[in-house]
């Protein structure tokens, strides 16, 4: 908003400034900016050469300088170069109240201060305005004090003007009735503007931080599991911090606005919500006989009451070999060959005796578990397992996001999907994943890869992680563009040095 200073504005002029001002102060959502419009306008409309102001601290003990300025010193200090002035005390250290600091004063009445010549102020301590003056050559005189209430009439700041100045004749007069109206007026807009960035603010930090609660509450969930929302989120975020850098090459016209990234970090947080409703038992399965305890304690006992019985029969081989191998396959950290699911088929052909009768050494269900030829799920748990991200999707897309958060639900939700269009829950191609999508769907797959704290399979080496993540990039599941910047930026380097180095 473009204003003159030391325009002769007449009163209609004044008023439609100050519906304009108080548009401008409601419109502003960056609270530096806030902070420099309410001191600018401040000082325009009431014709001021300088002001200060100040804001309530949280505990309502003291007036903090925010900003200060004086148009004759060519002043003006605060917001982006914080103030280290010493606060104004609104109590005394005995815990009396101290009025004899103006604006202190005003902080505690809520009353309109206006004297016409400081130095003739017998009412309040100016001495530290005497000083001032001493110290720049400035001469205070007249001055206008004025509290600032928000929409609850709650006081949340004081404005403080110095010497108004008569616009035809450039002398220092005092703050007329008209201008002190107009000033009032002014902080009663600009308290409110305060109050609702602040509430957004709160807000917003409120959000933030219920996100990041939840992200780490998931972990929690599994002892298996604790760090990988976190771990996803940063790698998904310095991905995307790389990105905004690229000037050439396939980003070149990439850039995420701060709404963007803010959308991304919240879905990377929030990608394995839908969790909540996955079974622990199956989240946490670190073998393949595991349910609500590990089955193979079981299958030490029977096949102790088999050694018994058959300890002498050759043909059953040796029974400390053949324990050792369904151990083996229990752990599910290996491929599991034809030949292994042979070989595990004649053992439970075995058979145990129990009060008389002969008892397969192993059920079908536990033969089916130890048949898994990669990790410790079987198809009815990987299922259950898959159907978090159908979840995620269902619990995000029943929050009333904001219209520049409207995204989250689909990033979060396809983080399992491939640019081939294999992954799931709907088998999503190319053309329908965002650049959003395919970070968050490459940062899953490397942490997984590389994560430590999985009791189904070892951390991989970082060389091998990598020559994996290429072979999917080969193959179209990620997304190849996003590869060759992660090893172009050595992104893997720094999150190997933070997060695999201890």
């Amino acid at each position: 908003m473009k204003t003159s200073i030391g325009k002769n504005y007449q009163p209609f002029e004044k008023i439609r400034l100050l519906a304009e001002v108080g548009v401008a102060l409601s419109a502003e959502m960056d609270i530096n900016r806030l902070l420099d419009a309410i001191i600018d306008n401040a000082c325009l409309i009431t014709e001021a050469d300088g002001g200060t102001l100040y804001l309530l601290s949280e505990d309502h003990c003291q007036l903090n300088f925010v900003v200060v300025q004086n148009r004759t010193l060519q002043i003006k200090m605060g917001t982006g170069d914080r103030l280290n002035w010493p606060p104004v005390p609104i109590y005394h250290p005995d815990g009396t109240e101290n009025h004899s600091h103006v604006s202190a004063h005003v902080a505690l009445t809520g009353e309109v201060v206006n004297i016409e010549d400081v130095y003739k102020a017998g009412e309040f301590n100016f001495e530290g305005t005497r000083e001032f003056d001493r110290r720049t050559g400035y001469r205070s005189k007249s001055m206008l004090v004025v509290p600032m209430r928000n929409h609850e009439r709650d006081i949340i700041g004081v404005l403080q003007l110095i010497n108004a100045v008569d616009p035809v004749s450039g002398r220092v007069i005092p703050f007329n009735e008209e201008n002190q109206l107009m000033g009032e007026a002014l902080a009663s807009q600009a308290a409110v503007a305060l109050s609702k960035n602040q509430l957004i603010m709160d807000l917003e930090r409120l959000i933030d931080s219920f996100i990041v609660a939840i992200g780490q509450a998931i972990d929690e969930k599994s002892p298996y599991t604790g760090g990988h929302v976190k771990r996803v989120a940063e790698l998904t975020l310095a991905l995307a911090r790389a990105i905004n850098e690229e000037k050439e090459g396939p980003f070149a016209d990439v850039h995420f606005t701060e709404d963007e990234l803010k959308e991304l970090r919240i879905a990377s947080w929030l990608h394995d919500v839908g969790k909540i409703t996955t079974p622990e038992y199956v989240v946490d399965k670190a073998t393949k006989l595991e349910s609500l305890y590990d089955r193979m304690e079981i299958i030490r006992l029977r096949m102790e009451l088999m050694k018994r019985e058959v300890m002498e029969n050759e043909e059953m081989g040796s029974w400390k070999d053949n324990l050792a191998f369904l151990e083996r396959l229990n752990r599910g950290d290996e491929f599991v060959t034809d030949e292994m699911i042979e070989r595990l088929k004649t053992i439970a052909q075995c058979s145990y005796s129990i009060d008389g009768r002969k008892e397969p050494l192993l059920s079908p269900e536990e033969v089916e578990n130890l048949s898994i030829r990669r990790g410790t799920l079987n198809e009815r748990e990987r299922e259950i397992i898959n159907n978090h991200v159908v979840m995620t999707f269902k619990i995000l897309s029943s929050l009333p996001f904001p219209k520049k958060l409207r995204r989250v639900p689909f990033i979060a939700a396809s983080h399992h999907e491939k640019l081939d269009g294999s992954g799931y829950p709907k088998g999503l191609s190319a053309q329908d994943l965002s650049v959003q999508a395919r970070i968050l769907a490459f940062a899953d797959i490397f942490e997984a890869l590389t994560a430590r704290d999985r009791p189904y399979k070892k951390a991989m080496p970082m060389e091998e992680a990598l020559r994996v993540m290429a072979d999917l990039a080969g193959k179209g599941h990620v997304d190849r563009n996003i590869f060759d910047l992660f090893l172009r930026k050595q992104i893997y380097k720094e999150y190997a040095l933070k997060e695999l180095s201890n």
